[in-house]
C-alpha cells in the first residue's frame, strides 16, 4: 500500500496540527487564568478579611490605651489629694520637732525656776 502526499496536503495537515496545538494550548491558557483568578480572589478575600480582624484589635488597644490614660490621670489626681511628697512630709516633721524642742525647753525652765525656788525658799 502506498500512499502519496501532495505538497498542499502536508501544508494542510501541518496547518490543522499546529492549529490543534495552539487551540488546546489556548484552552490551557484559559484554565491557568481561571485558577490564577480564583486564587488571587481567595487571597483578597482573606486579606480584607485578616486588615477587618487587625482594625477591630487596633481599635480595641486604642481603647485599651485611653482607658490606661484617663486611669492614670485620675490616680494622678488621687495622689496628689491624698499624698504627701517626700519634701513636704520632712518639712513638716522638721517645724514639729522644733515644737517639741520648744516646748523642752520651756519645761526645763520650768524645772530650773522650781528647783531654785525650793533651794531658797526666802
Amino acid at each position: 500500500m502506498k500512499i502519496e502526499l501532495e505538497l498542499w496536503h502536508m501544508i494542510l495537515m501541518l496547518i490543522a496540527f499546529f492549529g490543534c496545538v495552539g487551540a488546546f494550548g489556548k484552552i490551557l491558557i484559559a484554565q491557568f487564568e481561571k485558577r490564577l483568578d480564583e486564587r488571587f480572589a481567595t487571597q483578597e478575600a482573606s486579606r480584607k478579611e485578616a486588615q477587618s480582624r487587625w482594625d477591630d484589635e487596633f481599635k480595641k488597644i486604642e481603647a485599651l490605651a485611653r482607658k490606661n490614660e484617663l486611669d492614670l490621670l485620675g490616680l494622678k489626681v488621687h495622689l496628689a489629694e491624698n499624698f504627701v511628697s517626700r519634701p513636704d512630709h520632712i518639712r513638716g516633721h522638721s517645724i514639729l520637732e522644733l515644737k517639741i524642742d520648744g516646748l523642752a525647753s520651756k519645761f526645763e525652765n520650768v524645772l530650773l525656776r522650781a528647783s531654785a525656788q525650793k533651794a531658797n525658799p526666802s
